[in-house]
């Protein structure tokens, strides 16, 4: 899978330090404080959460970065495929895909939802799916064992925690996972009546590892 690069300088502590102010950042312990006893519904709470996490970040919110959303903005339109139209809550163009649901919610759900949208969103190295309490960074890069990290409200007070989170608006290449698919398990992802030719795509961003025997 091809993944672009995020549009900014990835050796600054923010893309956009002109658009962060002091007085706005938010500190962890303000963050789960605020957080802990919200029940508001996804739709009233969504955004709001995620302009905090960029707040706690150090990073600008989609309006503040991207005004004409071209590469960072809240419901992005995405055809699926399986049909019809949708829209990812956030799309972070070469980042992630973020699907939110309501506390308590079936994040499955939101999974499998951005896995029909990830083709129109240009196949984003990350999946992110979440609810106000919890938060899971799913890889998808081609090739490679998926990993998911999960982070609960509470984790978000731990600066390793937070760390994954910012790779994943500044260097999502950080999260990549080192471990592969054998040859053996992509031949078992091809459909019916397919060849090895199918998988030629894949395999020539990794058939070396693919191939690889394991250590």
């Amino acid at each position: 899978m091809g993944v672009l690069n995020c549009p900014y300088n990835q050796n600054q502590d923010s893309p956009t330090p002109h658009l962060i102010r002091k007085w706005f950042l938010m500190t962890p312990h303000e963050f789960v404080e605020k957080w802990r006893d919200v029940e508001l519904k996804e739709r009233s709470a969504s955004q709001s959460h995620f302009n905090d996490l960029c707040r706690l970040l150090k990073e600008a919110d989609p309006v503040a970065a991207d005004p004409a959303g071209e590469w960072f903005t809240f419901e992005k339109g995405a055809s699926k495929t399986s049909g019809g139209e949708g829209w990812a809550d956030v799309w972070r163009m070469g980042c992630f895909a973020w699907e939110y649901k309501g506390k308590r919610a079936n994040l499955d759900a939101a999974f499998n939802q951005l896995l029909n949208y990830a083709i129109a969103l240009e196949n984003p190295p990350l999946l992110i799916i979440s609810d106000m309490d919890l938060i899971r960074v799913h890889t998808n890069w081609t090739n490679t064992v998926q990993q998911v990290y999960t982070i609960t409200l509470d984790d978000l007070l731990d600066a390793r925690k937070r760390d994954i989170l910012k790779a994943a608006f500044t260097d999502p290449e950080k999260l990549r996972p080192a471990k592969t698919r054998r040859l053996r398990d992509l031949a078992r992802r091809l459909p019916a009546g397919g060849t090895m030719r199918t998988l030629s795509p894949i395999l020539s961003t990794g058939w070396s590892s693919a191939c690889s025997p394991r250590t």
